[in-house]
């Protein structure tokens, strides 16, 4: 036996892999009970991000270190195989890999720390510190994939989430619990939304995923959207858009896992993602890399099964536990929303709010689309009287949209249509519900005072009128 172990040591490469393929099954029978040993492959091919491994196994998901030519080892994913050929991507910068490099399966699943430590911090994809700071204390550990919960387990949404955003409170209420997306295209306002929502929204813990944006962010978002006040509660992971990938991907999941921590602790968690689109652009870069069909503009179709994956991840959990409050933005490129991802993520997400470019050009902030947006836990925690109020404002602000043009050129006569005459009285005023000052937080309560007083401006009993929308 001695004799056939020295033959991985050769000088030719071809052979060695020849001999480690044939004997590869005797010596699983014969040493499969030793967990240290290791049947190193042999990097064959590597075109873009995708590299092809021969002479080793390991399953999807696992991870390999290909050994580059200066020694340094190079972290790798198995994202497919074909035949006796494995199909990694890279964590990491992969400069300096040669052909036949050495390829090493590293066995375990991919494991995060979690705990109470990481609060304050600013993570990268694998968990390790970008902000300067101490290193991560070594606690609990869960997979980075996480684990799904029975659909018949999660607590119902119950209760309604004060998000500080007038708008949002009264005519989109978000229930405790909620995923929702925020739907716009470049430049109309996604990232002040979220900071404003991220400054006012009552929770335990903000966990934050900044995926596949401009690097530059980061830092504002820290400074602007949290500060220093915020930072003590949240937990910030970031894998700019110079990131692989891969990296990418394991960002998003790493925030979902360090949500979900917080969450069976019994606390109360705010996800936001930004962005779920560059989330999918990720998934198609490595699908396409390795040879995957695209389908839908370009989209293969594991970029439609990741997707719920994610999602599903954030909710409420089991009886008496906490909750994952998630937010996601998805871009809609060149204003189109019936983008492939778009269209993905309205069906899978609890509702969506759609940000309108011709509302941020008239300088209306948030420009929030009352008539696109919906929130599908509305119902289940606010009273039916507020779902009146809701009714009569979209029903209000849509006659007026219906009938602007007409309006606009002078033809309508008034008194022809008293519902459209209703609208042009209330309109200047609805318009003002709708902006608000992004360093501005308007409670729930309040934004719903409002909004009664937006159709009956006399106070009712035992109401001061405080808070009445300015003019």
């Amino acid at each position: 036996m001695t004799e056939d172990i020295t033959l991985f040591a050769g000088p030719d490469p071809d052979r060695n892999l020849e001999r480690s393929l044939r004997l590869g099954p005797f010596l699983d029978r014969a040493y499969g009970d030793r967990p240290d040993l290791v049947v190193e492959g042999v990097l064959r091919r590597t075109v873009g991000l995708a590299m092809e491994a021969e002479g080793c196994h390991a399953a999807l998901g696992g991870r390999c270190d290909v050994v580059a030519a200066d020694g340094r080892h190079v972290e790798t994913e198995v994202v497919g195989f074909s035949g006796e050929r494995l199909f990694l991507m890279p964590v990491a910068d992969m400069r300096g890999v040669a052909p036949n490099a050495r390829v090493i399966p590293i066995s375990g699943a991919p494991e995060v720390t979690v705990g109470d430590d990481l609060l304050g911090r600013v993570l990268d994809g694998r968990g390790n510190p970008l902000d300067g700071g101490r290193p991560i204390a070594r606690g609990k550990s869960v997979a980075l994939m996480g684990e799904s919960i029975n659909p018949l387990r999660r607590q119902p949404i119950r209760s309604q989430l004060d998000v500080g955003i007038r708008s949002i409170n009264s005519l989109l209420s978000v229930g405790r619990g909620q995923r929702m997306g925020l739907f716009a295209g470049s430049g109309v306002g996604k990232s002040m939304l979220l900071s404003m929502m991220t400054r006012n929204t009552e929770a335990d813990v903000v966990v934050v995923g900044l995926v596949g944006e401009r690097g530059r962010e980061v830092q504002e978002f820290i400074d602007q959207s949290l500060g220093a006040e915020g930072m003590r509660r949240a937990v910030v992971v970031a894998t700019p858009a110079d990131d692989t990938p891969l990296m990418r991907l394991h960002g998003a999941w790493l925030t979902a896992a360090i949500a979900e921590h917080f969450r069976d602790q019994g606390q109360n968690v705010l996800l936001l993602m930004d962005s779920l689109t560059r989330f999918a652009q990720a998934q198609r870069e490595i699908a396409l890399a390795i040879g995957e069909p695209p389908a839908t503009k370009g989209y293969p179709p594991s970029v439609f099964a990741k997707l719920p994956q994610l999602v599903e991840r954030a909710g409420n959990g089991a009886e008496g536990g906490g909750s994952i409050t998630a937010i996601y933005t998805v871009l809609a490129e060149g204003d189109d929303h019936n983008d492939p991802i778009v269209d993905a993520s309205r069906a899978i997400l609890d509702g969506h709010i759609v940000l309108s470019r011709s509302m941020a050009d008239a300088g209306v902030y948030p420009a929030v689309d009352i008539e696109s947006s919906v929130s599908r836990a509305m119902n289940q925690c606010t009273e039916d009287s507020q779902q009146r109020l809701v009714s009569r404002f979209r029903q209000v602000y849509s006659t007026y949209q219906e009938n602007r043009d007409l309006v606009a050129v002078g033809a309508y006569q008034p008194g022809s249509n008293p519902q459209l005459d209703e609208a042009i009285a209330l309109w200047p005023a609805m318009i003002e519900f709708l902006r608000q000052h992004h360093n501005e937080s308007i409670d729930s309560a309040t934004s719903l005072l409002q909004l009664r007083q937006l159709f009956d401006p006399s106070p009712a009993d035992g109401e001061t009128g405080q808070g009445e929308v300015s003019q």
